[in-house]
């Protein structure tokens, strides 16, 4: 069963790559007719070097008594002044390929990791923690590319390098779906306005491999204005062992962006997720999260942002506690974002929680709490 499942997964992506494949071919022939003699010319690849490094310290109200802040990646220490993420990046762009190649290091880094599957003797995040990404892209037609290997996860609004996020810290959707995967992507752009892609992956934010056959996800960007973006991404796939019962997982992320002027800016997420229980329980469980974000830029150096946000996970799915009652949970932030001169970022954040029963970590022991908040503040350099 498993091995025509595996059959049917590389049937589909060679499916796939034919069609996406002959519908690049004939715009790219008419394309090479033309300049032809000007693409032979250029063929010198373009290669570049930077970085980035993200410092912060961050108090939490409850104080935690082993230092790490739970149910967070970032920031992940209490009381601490500590590294979030740095990483050094090489590029190269041609005719028909790209790459990237980044190495990184720091608190999130470690916090993501955790979970990184240890299955046989070459797998888990020793070595794997420590790269952001390591892609190869080639493109097979005038609006195909096919990409493999280590990258950023295509679900969710959020992504793990702060610079790029309206709030410095994640939202609770954000830190509960991947920040990265492996495995091949086919992206499709028929328009400046549309773009389309398809993945086969390991897993759910996974580079060690522990089931087969690989998991499905699909993601599709739409500008509907100069002003609004709408977007869809999903993952199809099992999430356990091959030596237990398959639990299927089926996810699904809807963002709406939302750029009135230069100065306003709104994203709103809504994720829901479904998976199947063990053989011994039965059924199904479901999970869901939002989000609402805003900031407003007072002058080019200086934003406010601020954000209202909601997850459940009744089961317990994606967050566990520790304890017979589930993470249920209302949060709220309120931020600064000054940039002094170009490159160079400071961002102060005041967040706060409130969750349905008392599940955040105090400093006495065995002592758990319905709420919980803390500020951050962060210095932070691109290269």
């Amino acid at each position: 069963m498993r091995r025509r499942a595996f059959i049917g997964t590389w049937s589909v992506l060679l499916v796939a790559v034919h069609a996406l494949g002959a519908a690049g071919v004939a715009a790219q022939a008419a394309a090479h007719a033309v300049g032809d003699t000007a693409a032979r010319r250029d063929t010198t690849p373009h290669v570049s070097v930077g970085g980035f490094v993200d410092t912060y310290y961050a108090y939490d109200v409850d104080r935690p008594r082993d230092f790490d802040r739970a149910f967070t990646t970032q920031p992940a220490r209490h009381d601490e002044f500590n590294v979030n993420l740095a990483f050094i990046e090489a590029k190269i762009s041609g005719p028909r390929y790209h790459g990237r190649l980044a190495i990184q290091f720091g608190t999130s880094v470690q916090s993501n990791y955790v979970a990184e599957p240890r299955f046989g003797v070459v797998s888990g995040p020793s070595v794997s923690q420590y790269i952001q990404e390591a892609t190869i892209g080639y493109q097979l037609g005038r609006t195909v590319w096919i990409d493999g290997g280590i990258y950023s996860a295509h679900t969710g609004y959020e992504g793990w390098i702060s610079r790029d996020n309206l709030t410095y810290t994640r939202s609770l959707v954000a830190d509960n779906s991947p920040y990265y995967e492996a495995g091949v992507k086919l992206t499709w752009s028929p328009s400046s306005a549309l773009t389309a892609q398809l993945h086969v992956l390991n897993g759910w934010q996974d580079i060690s491999n522990y089931n087969s056959p690989q998991a499905f996800g699909v993601r599709i960007d739409y500008t509907v204005s100069p002003t609004v973006i709408l977007s869809y991404d999903n993952f199809v796939g099992n999430v356990a062992p091959d030596t237990v019962q398959a639990r299927e997982r089926f996810y699904n992320d809807f963002i709406a962006q939302y750029n009135p002027t230069a100065r306003w800016q709104f994203a709103a997420v809504f994720d829901i997720g479904t998976q199947t229980h063990s053989a011994s329980a039965g059924g199904t469980a479901d999970w869901y999260g939002t989000s609402l974000i805003g900031k407003y830029h007072f002058t080019p150096q200086v934003a406010g942002v601020w954000r209202v946000e909601r997850y459940a996970d009744p089961s317990q799915i994606i967050v566990t506690t520790g304890l017979s009652t589930a993470f249920k949970t209302n949060g709220g932030s309120l931020g600064v974002d000054v940039t002094p001169v170009p490159r160079l970022m400071w961002r102060t954040e005041l967040r706060a929680y409130s969750s349905d029963a008392a599940v955040w970590p105090e400093h006495r022991p065995g002592v758990r709490s319905r709420n919980d908040a803390f500020a951050v503040t962060s210095l932070a350099l691109t290269i």
